[in-house]
């Protein structure tokens, strides 16, 4: 694959000369008739553009786009590598990184099922998308990237977990088709691992409209329909298939075969899982009170959950994606197409089990906000990693420009591309926004904003009464020294804060939070017996003699400017 984008308006002749062209070669009379149906197919089926490439002796720069196949998992954290994790085993997503690309530091802008597959489809921050929890539907006029494909020819396919706008309308189902697929295979809301619920109804699929008995494991079932669909295509078409498992996601339930895999390897407890004064030195009193909660380990979905067996059953169920990516693999091989396909593998958001004392995502961890991020084909620097940061709402841009599409100006996201192919980017994104908004089922998690920046992490809380967070991630990588009462990182707080709420004033409705209707009073309970309320950092315990309890009516930058400090952070 050469360097050059494969737009095929910067062809040799350029779009409205090559449309003439093919007006004329094919027989065309009316010119914009032609046009009308080259801006809706690159290709005319009955059309052999290899012929046109031989007309110019080879020398044209028209050619194909590539097809892309995006998997997305769920739940995968960014360490949920066989390469990285020695205790599991994924072959194939060890292959994708040997021999394509892994983004070394790939985040999602919300650690939450549905705004961050919405940030996917449309490269758009939570705060632009609409889709702020799991439960609101996408904007009316959203518009998803497959549907700029559509339009450019391509043929495509969704299969697997949507899982968007749980709170559905009258008139609409969850599993419903949507726009920019002309093939859909899908299920309402998180889906199940087995064909029987556990209240012994039958689990459905959607096909194209139509309901359909789910017959078996999901992970190998939905692999089954993506097979399918690559196997009746007559098309000359380049396709794109997005095919999104439900596994990771808890409740995890592996395949019957995987149900003892790893039955001698142990799962090691995290540091800073133990309830100790050391762990919970300058952390929030929510983390510490949410260790007591539905997603902490000391009253885990409220049970007695062990976390590090539901760790292996995440491992376990982990494997039949891993073999989906083979069964890929071999029919791009058998087919023809390993040389003129990309596949891209990622997580919706991460998973914590026993960090901090915490189970699940949605807070700004990272173990929580950081996710796999692979690529794999012709043209992509092989065995090579990309430190850049990379996020979620990057994948739209990057597809369209695979497909040798400009990217629609609503995108707030960039093209990952030209970093896969192993070029330079001396003006890539120095920081990351992630937001995520309070939940009244779920109320241990406050609306968290936060910048991620190569160097340092801050975390700021709205809404609660709360110590923030800064962390120097170079040297702290597992955020356990809150360096937020340093004054002499003042200044770095007071450059983050301000571009934190730089990045959030683009919002079309301005700096505002949303507040979803409780149905009830939500997952509130602890247990009695084990961890108590954390008690109000040391910092902020005076006696009413100090002098500095009004300096918080000065801003942190004047501040800053007072007493010694760092450099802004970069």
């Amino acid at each position: 694959m050469n360097d050059l984008k494969r737009n095929w308006t910067n062809g040799l002749l350029g779009r409205a000369s090559v449309v003439m062209l093919i007006s004329i070669l094919v027989g065309c009379t009316d010119v914009g008739e032609s046009n009308q149906r080259a801006e809706q197919k690159r290709y005319q089926s009955d059309f052999s553009m290899d012929w046109l490439y031989r007309s110019f002796g080879g020398q044209s720069r028209v050619s194909k786009p590539k097809n892309v196949i995006y998997v997305l998992t769920d739940d995968q954290r960014y360490d949920e590598l066989g390469f990285m994790n020695p205790i599991i085993e994924t072959p194939n997503m060890d292959r994708m990184a040997a021999e394509g690309v892994h983004f070394k530091n790939a985040f999602v802008t919300t650690a939450l099922c549905s705004p961050s597959r919405a940030s996917i489809l449309t490269g758009q921050y939570m705060h632009n998308h609409g889709v702020v929890d799991n439960n609101k539907p996408p904007r009316d006029g959203t518009i998803f990237f497959p549907e700029y494909l559509q339009k450019a020819g391509y043929d495509t396919a969704f299969v697997g977990k949507w899982h968007m706008g749980e709170l559905a309308p009258a008139g609409r189902k969850l599993d419903d088709p949507q726009p920019g697929f002309d093939h859909w295979v899908s299920f309402a809301g998180q889906g199940h691992y087995y064909p029987i619920k556990p209240n012994g109804e039958q689990s459905m699929l959607n096909i194209n409209g139509d309901a359909v008995k789910q017959k078996g494991y999901i992970t190998d079932e939905l692999t089954d329909y993506a097979l399918d669909w690559l196997d009746s295509r007559d098309s000359e078409e380049p396709f794109f298939m997005y095919l999104s498992h439900k596994a990771v996601h808890s409740n995890f339930a592996p395949a019957q075969r995987h149900a003892e895999q790893y039955a001698d390897r142990t799962i090691p407890v995290p540091a800073s899982q133990a309830d100790t004064p050391e762990n919970y030195a300058g952390k929030p009193m929510w983390v510490k009170n949410q260790r007591n909660s539905w997603h902490g380990v000391d009253f885990p979905y409220h049970s007695s959950l062990d976390v590090q067996a539901y760790k292996m059953r995440y491992h376990r169920a982990l494997s039949a994606v891993d073999e989906s990516l083979g069964r890929l693999f071999k029919w791009l091989e058998d087919n023809g197409h390993a040389d003129d396909t990309i596949v891209m593998l990622m997580g919706d958001n991460g998973f914590m089990f026993g960090e901090h004392g915490l189970i699940d995502k949605r807070n700004a961890y990272e173990e929580s906000m950081r996710v796999p991020l692979l690529a794999w084909g012709d043209g992509l620097k092989a065995n090579h990693v990309v430190k850049e940061i990379a996020a979620n709402i990057d994948i739209a841009p990057t597809i369209l420009d695979i497909a040798g599409l400009e990217s629609p100006e609503q995108f707030e996201g960039e093209s990952l591309y030209s970093l896969a192919r192993g070029e330079s980017e001396s003006e890539w994104r120095d920081d990351l926004l992630y937001e995520y908004y309070w939940e009244f089922n779920y109320p241990s998690t406050p609306t968290t904003f936060a910048l991620r920046t190569d160097d340092y992490k801050f975390i700021t809380y709205h809404g609660l009464w709360d110590t923030e967070e800064l962390y120097d991630m170079r040297t702290d990588p597992k955020e356990m020294h809150n360096l937020i009462h340093d004054p002499e990182y003042l200044a770095v707080v007071a450059d983050l804060r301000g571009k934190l709420f730089a990045r959030l004033g683009d919002s079309r409705d301005g700096l505002s939070v949303p507040y979803t209707e409780k149905f009830s009073h939500g997952a509130v309970f602890r247990e009695g017996e084990r961890s108590k309320a954390a008690e109000f950092p040391d910092q902020w315990l005076r006696n009413g003699s100090e002098r500095d309890l009004r300096d918080f009516m000065k801003p942190d930058k004047v501040r800053a400017g007072l007493s010694k400090a760092k450099p802004a952070a970069h």
